[in-house]
Parts: C-alpha cells; structure tokens; sequence
C-alpha cells in the first residue's frame, strides 16, 4: 500500500498554525470515514437480517411441506404421490435451513464483528479524543490569556505563582491530550483500511462455506430427483395448456348453444318438450303460506331422486326431502295470477305443494317427470325406455287407424242397433261373457270419435236425464248452496250407508257396453292418452259420498253438491288392473247421442290409493238398497262384513249387477218412497 499521511507528533507543542491546518484536514477525514462506515454497516446489517429471515424461512418452509399429509383438502387431499414428493423435498429444503443457519452465524462472527468494532469503539475514540483536545486548548489559550494580563508595576508573588501553575497545567494537559489526538488519528488511518476490508473477507469466507456445503448436499440421486421433478411438472404445465384449451373451447360452444336459453320462455318448436324423463332438477319457486291469505314464493334448487322431490337452497350442501312422489297426482293450476304453476298432492291427500316453473317448456317436462315417477316407472331398467313407450302408446290410442271406421261397421248389425245383452248374476255366466267379449275388437265397446269430458261442467247438483222421478220430487230444485229446501229431510240422511273419499275427476264418455269391465279399461286408457297427448292435467278434486240412495260429487270447499248419481243407474264399476288409485263406474241414463235408446256413460276417477274400498263400498250399497226390506241387524252384520278385505282377481276388481237386481232395487226403492209419503 502507498504511505500514509501522518500528523507530526513532535509539533505538537509548538502548536503552530500550519499544525493546527493540517489537524483540520485529518479531522474533516475522520468524519467522511465515519459517515460512510456508517452506511456500510446498515447495507451489511441488511444482508445479515436478510440471511437471518431467509433462514427462517426456509426453515418453517420445510416445516409445512411436513405437515401436508395432514391437511385435509377437499379436493386432492389423498395424493399419494404428491405427499411423498413434497417429504423428499422437505428434507432437502430442511437441510438448506441448516446451511443457512450456519451461514447466519459466520455472517455475525466475520462480517458484522469487525465493521461493528470499528463503528463503536474506533471512530467513538476519535470523537471522544476531539472533545477532549478543544477543552485542552480553550483551557490553555484562557491561561495565557490570564498569563499575559500580569501587572508589570504591582508584582504580586501569589497570584504570579498561581497564574504561571496554571499555564504550566493547561499547557501540558494540552500538550498530552494533543500528542493521543494524533496519534488516533495516525491510527484511524490504518483502522479504516482494516475496517472495509476484513468484513468483506469475512462475507465472501461465509459465502464460499455456503456453497461447499450446497455442493455437498447436491448429489447425484438429487440432481436425478430434481430432473424428474422438472420432467413432471413440465407434463403438468402440458396438461393444463390442453385442459384449458378444451375449456376455451367448451365455452366458446356453450355460449353458441346457449344463447337461445337465456331467453326465460325459449320457443318450444326449437326446444321441444321431452315427456320420457324419469329424472329432472332445476330452480323452481315453491309458494308458502305466511297467513290467512298472504304467501310467500321463494326459489329454490328441486330435483328428483328415486321416488322424492328433493330441494335445496342456495348455499346448502345437501338438499332435503320435499315431499314422497311416488304414486302422487300432479296437475297445473292457476295460483295468485302466476304462469306456470303446478300442484303435487301427496298419494294419501295430506300434503300438498305448489310450484312456478320458469317456462312452458319446465312446466310440462316437470308434470311429465313426476307423472313418469308416480307410476313408478324408474324402478325399471330402462326407465326413459319404458316410459317413451308409455308414451307412444298414448299416442296411438288416440290416433285412429286407417281400417278403424272399416272395422267399427263390419262389427255392427246391419240396419238395427245393438239388442240389450241380457246379464245374470252366476259367476260363471260372467266368466263366459268375458272371455267372449275379449275375442271382439275393443272398438265395440267404445264408440268411435267419442268426445271426452275432461270436468265437471255442473257447479251445483242437477237431475239426470233420464232419470226416474219419484212422486213428489216432480218439480223440485236443488238448493245451490247444498242445504235442504224448508223442513224436508234429505234422502241421504235417512241411509244407513255415509262414507266419504277424496277423488279427482279424469275424465267421462260415452261407451257402447256396459256388462263388462273391458269397457272401463278401455275408457280409463283413452282418457289418460287424452290426457297425455293434449297436455291436460287439470283434475277438480272432490269428494265422493256413497250412500244407499245415491254417488254424490260434493265440493269440498263450499260442500255444495257438484253431481248426483242415482246408484240404480250405476250398473258397472271397476278399479284399474295395475294401478289401485284409478277406479270408474258406468251409469245407464236415457238419451244420449241415440234418443231412442239408453245410453251408458263411463265415469273415471283417480283416488287417493283407495279405489278398491270405494269398489266395495258402491258394492255394500247396492246390496243394502237390494236387501232393504231387511232388518237392522241383517244390515249392521253386511256393514261389519264390508270392512272385511276383498281379494281381488287377478284383472282389477270390478261388480256387474243382473237385470233382476236392478229390478228389484228399483222396486224397493219406490216402495220405500211410498211409505215415507204415507
């Protein structure tokens, strides 16, 4: 190195000014050192903090990539690969914070040690000592001064004693203080050298360990490990460029298709009505009644699973159970001036539902839906098979074919009408009849191009045609409110026989035959098809009330009397021979579409799982009207027998009642009538 500048000591107590100049250059040198030794020490405290927190770092890194396998992801959780990955990398990550650490340490100890020494304990010595020095020299230049004003006249020996003992002082703690000035300041020079140089040999020692120890750790099965790594997360990178791509894709087509859907009513020429589902979902908004005559509709997430209406709202992680399908009634309604209402009713009648589709299209694949649920269509293989099916067979049974009318003239007489079939009351008599019946085509028993009557067109209860008025019922009306005219009792309250069923109405037509229940399968498929084909699923819940006397239709909201059914009139009923909740009965009336002749009408209901019971009690009715002329106890005795269960054959229940019964309760009936007016 060059030589280095020096202050001369041995000046010191001359004291000159040249002295003093060059004094002032060292000092202005003294404080650039310090100033910038200060900002090398923050720069290399950086770095030292900064190891410090990389160290950490690395260390609670290694500590996570442990603790993975046990985090419970929801998706990916369990990949076993992906944990055995992340352990072998944990331990290299682990062994790097060791590294780290240790590279903290030698930081402290050769880089942070020398320069901090410097900074406290040298330049702090230099700052000290100039302090010390310009007392030292204000002292001194006071004692002169002091010296110097000495009276040449009045000598005094004391006072001169004193004031030459204290220039004598002041001049050499001057002369001492100054020489260990100078000689600090001599040293700083070499101490500065020393001080920029021995932290960064430190430093760059601390880092050439760091990366020995690297290496040392960097082996050849490690190299390895990170190559396939980075194989494998190249392969990922490719997967998901690809996977994005088809999404790109996915959504540039959805979007294309989509378009016409976001429309909330989309035209059904484009979008037809699917009828063949067996499974939908989708939002729909329920209606719930928050008072007498106030409700609320909130909109919710429905879908079918099995047998159930599932619902769900937004934010649940499950849906719940809304109601049990399986062999409900669904059928449209008009709710609160809403489009696109329907009503589920649950198979025993106690819960009912009502739901807002959001378009026509919703409204009549979530009728068709759960009306393909509620015959239990999915419990099949094939559901959407069979209920396509289903469905094309409700087409044909109302498309005519083209030989029909051909096969309908060949079948009837020729220039007369169809002679009454004369009907017994053996069971082997109605064996035959059946099995012969069956041998003819089913367009005997239904006469073509019948119209269907899809409700009840009567509000209040009206005469039958037809029907056979007894003295003194000659001009009478019923009450439209369904209460008793004056202090005349009602015929139905002097019956023995009153129960009570809910049951819809399906539909009524005219038919041919009326002595086989051919003729009640034949009508109960026509009308459902009708049904089906021209979207109808409207039914008027009623209640039907059986009596002696009479079926009557009774409104259940105002109990005003809808129909009246004269039970010597009904000469036929029947229940489905799958489905138990369909029944119908067949009532013989004059007129009709042949004025000479009587006409039969076939009635279809749909029940809450009790066609058979209503079967039986129209049956225990017409044997009481039969057997009225028996006492009480014969009557209480055929009531207590009816609740006994009735097997059923195996092609649905049904009763024909002979001509002679008709009769006969025909007779009873007037004879009754007779000695009430007695």
């Amino acid at each position: 190195m060059p030589g280095i500048d020096k202050l001369p000591i041995e000046e010191t107590l001359e004291d000159s000014p040249q002295t003093r100049s060059l004094l002032g250059v060292f000092e202005e040198d003294a404080t650039a050192i310090s100033n910038y030794m200060n900002q090398l020490y923050q720069a290399m405290h950086r770095i030292y903090d900064a190891q410090n927190e990389l160290s950490a770092a690395t260390h609670l890194t290694s500590k996570l990539l442990k603790e993975y396998e046990k985090q419970h992801f929801p998706l990916g959780g369990d990949d076993e690969v992906m944990s055995s990955t992340l352990q072998q990398f944990s331990k290299v990550i682990d062994e790097l914070s060791s590294c780290h650490a240790v590279l903290s340490t030698q930081l402290a100890d050769a880089m942070m040690f020398p320069i901090s020494q410097f900074k406290e304990r040298d330049l702090k010595e230099i700052l000290t000592l100039k302090e010390v020095f310009q007392i030292a020299s204000n002292d001194h230049d006071a004692a002169i001064n002091r010296y110097s004003r000495l009276s040449k006249k009045r000598e005094n020996d004391k006072v001169k004693y004193e004031v030459t003992e204290d220039v004598y002082t002041s001049r050499k703690k001057q002369h001492q203080t100054m020489m260990h000035y100078f000689c600090a300041l001599n040293t700083l020079q070499y101490k500065k050298k020393i001080a920029l140089l021995e932290p960064l040999l430190g430093y760059m020692q601390a880092q050439i360990s760091f990366f020995k120890m690297g290496s040392e750790n960097l082996n050849e099965q490690l190299e390895e490990f990170l190559t396939n790594i980075g194989t494998s997360v190249q392969n990922v990178r490719r997967e998901m460029d690809s996977d994005v791509e088809t999404m790109q894709q996915t959504i540039e087509d959805l979007e294309v298709a989509s378009d016409p859907l976001y429309v909330p009513d989309p035209d059904p020429t484009k979008f037809p009505v699917n009828r063949n589902l067996t499974r939908k979902a989708g939002y729909l908004n329920a209606r719930n009644k928050t008072g007498l005559v106030s409700s609320t509709w909130d909109r919710h997430f429905y879908f079918t699973q099995g047998g159930n209406l599932m619902s769900q709202a937004r934010g649940d992680v499950a849906g719940g159970l809304a109601m049990d399908i399986d062999n409900c009634s669904v059928m449209a309604v008009d709710c609160e001036d809403r489009r696109y209402c329907f009503q589920i009713t649950s198979f025993d009648g106690k819960k009912s539902s009502i739901l807002q589709a959001e378009s026509k299209k919703d409204h009549e694949e979530w009728i068709c839906t759960i009306n393909n649920i509620s015959k239990q269509i999915y419990l099949s293989e094939n559901p959407e098979e069979i209920a396509a099916r289903v469905n094309q067979s409700a087409l044909e049974a109302v498309t005519p074919s083209p030989s029909f009318q051909q096969r309908h003239e060949s079948l009837r007489p020729a220039g007369q009408s169809r002679p009454p079939t004369a009907r017994t009351s053996s069971s082997g008599s109605l064996g035959s009849e059946s099995t012969n019946l069956a041998a003819l085509s089913l367009d005997s028993l239904v006469a073509p191009d019948t119209p269907i009557q899809f409700d009840i067109i009567s509000p209040v209860c009206e005469d039958q045609p037809g029907q056979t008025k007894a003295s003194g019922q000659g001009g009478r009306r019923t009450n439209p409110f369904g209460e008793s005219g004056g202090g005349t009792k009602s015929e139905t309250e002097d019956s023995i026989l009153h129960q009570l069923f809910i049951v819809r109405f399906l539909g009524s037509m005219e038919v041919k035959s009326d002595d086989n229940p051919d003729v009640v399968y034949e009508t109960m498929r026509q009308i459902l098809a009708a049904r089906a084909i021209h979207n109808i699923f409207r039914m008027t819940e009623s209640h039907l009330l059986v009596t002696c006397d009479c079926l009557k239709l009774i409104d259940p909201q105002t109990q005003v009397t809808r129909l009246t059914f004269p039970l010597p009139s009904v000469v036929l009923y029947a229940t489905h021979q799958e489905n138990k909740r369909l029944f119908g009965f067949v009532l013989r009336t004059s007129g009709g579409r042949s004025e000479s002749n009587l006409s039969s009408v076939c009635y279809i209901f749909e029940s809450n799982n009790e066609g058979e019971k209503i079967c039986d009690s129209v049956g225990l009715a017409k044997q009481i009207a039969l057997h009225a002329e028996l006492d009480l106890e014969e009557q209480s005795r055929l009531i207590a027998a009816s609740s006994r269960p009735t097997q059923a054959s195996s092609e649905g229940q049904f009763v024909v009642l002979s001509s002679s019964q008709s009769e006969e309760s025909d007779l009873g009936e007037e004879g009754k009538k007779r000695e009430s007016e007695a």
